[in-house]
């Protein structure tokens, strides 16, 4: 049997699994920590969310990813990774409820790849101060290694004993991916996009707060215009652009799941002017706070991957 048909048939048997777990739509934890599993029986409408560093790969159907002005598209043949944490728009293109659109989601424990790292040779790749959000090649053992994870959950008990070899064994393979030479520009050492990693995770965390770029250029020890420079090539997006869209997406999640008006959600994630806010959000998202709001929670899934 060739490699392409090896693979296709473990996606195949991936996917059975998957649909005994995620019963319906939208995203289902399971018992192995940081690993999920992502169903939809329809395409969908363009969901804004949230990619905290991971990777996707789609066992069934197809989707694309939009962020800043990059936009990728993947299906089972290429898995998507995001190194660092990102706003993306997510498009589901092919689906049925015969045949549902199907993704397994592991969350990167970058620790643990960090200490790999340091027992890995990674491949080189020219191009690996690119992105923070990009696409590897699904090979053969990458794919087998996600299976023996996912495997775990019809062995319960063996979950807490075998989960972080077989997570490892998933991180290397991930590694020696046409993927690795990026991860490891990002998770090791001191280089621009390691810093730029840091700043962004101080963003997550003050995105409700005023920007100031010098004194995150003077934290990542660059000057303002190195900084807003790779800034904008590992995210698509200049740092004031990221913070919006951080507000933006806070600002609909308080809308969608804890029922507070538009100005409330406005205010709680650092916008003074309630117009301004009106405003922002429906050149975002396609309609004002309110009546998104309402839209959205009569026609979309619970939860959006």
């Amino acid at each position: 049997m060739s490699r392409v048909a090896n693979a296709s048939v473990t996606l195949d048997a991936m996917s059975a699994l998957m649909t005994r777990f995620a019963t319906g739509d939208g995203i289902w934890a399971t018992a192995i920590p940081r690993l999920s599993f992502i169903r939809y029986s329809t395409p969908h409408q363009p969901m804004p969310a949230r990619y905290p560093p991971c990777f996707c790969l789609i066992t069934q159907g197809s989707k694309s990813i939009a962020f800043g002005d990059d936009r990728l598209v993947y299906d089972g043949s290429r898995f998507v990774v995001a190194a660092v944490d990102l706003p993306v728009t997510g498009v589901v293109l092919d689906a049925t409820p015969e045949k549902p659109y199907l993704c397994v989601m592991l969350e990167i424990e970058t620790g643990e790849l960090a200490s790999l790292l340091l027992d890995t040779d990674t491949p080189a790749d020219a191009d690996a101060a690119g992105r923070g959000l990009f696409l590897g090649e699904a090979t053969v053992p990458f794919i087998d290694a996600v299976w023996r994870l996912m495997r775990l959950l019809d062995t319960p008990g063996d979950i807490r004993a075998l989960a972080p070899l077989a997570e490892r064994e998933v991180l290397y393979r991930l590694l020696q991916s046409n993927a690795g030479a990026r991860l490891r520009d990002v998770v090791a050492g001191n280089g621009p996009a390691r810093r730029i990693a840091r700043s962004i995770k101080w963003l997550r965390s003050h995105y409700d707060g005023p920007l100031r770029v010098e004194r995150l250029a003077e934290a990542a020890h660059m000057s303002p215009s190195s900084f807003h420079a790779h800034f904008k090539r590992v995210t698509a997006m200049s740092p004031l652009q990221y913070q919006k869209l951080l507000r933006l997406q806070e600002a609909r999640r308080l809308l969608m799941t804890d029922a507070v008006d538009a100005a409330t959600a406005g205010h709680r994630v650092g916008y003074e002017s309630p117009s301004q806010f009106s405003r922002e959000y429906r050149r975002a998202f396609g309609a004002p706070p309110a009546a998104d709001s309402r839209q959205s929670r009569s026609s979309r899934p619970a939860i959006s991957d």
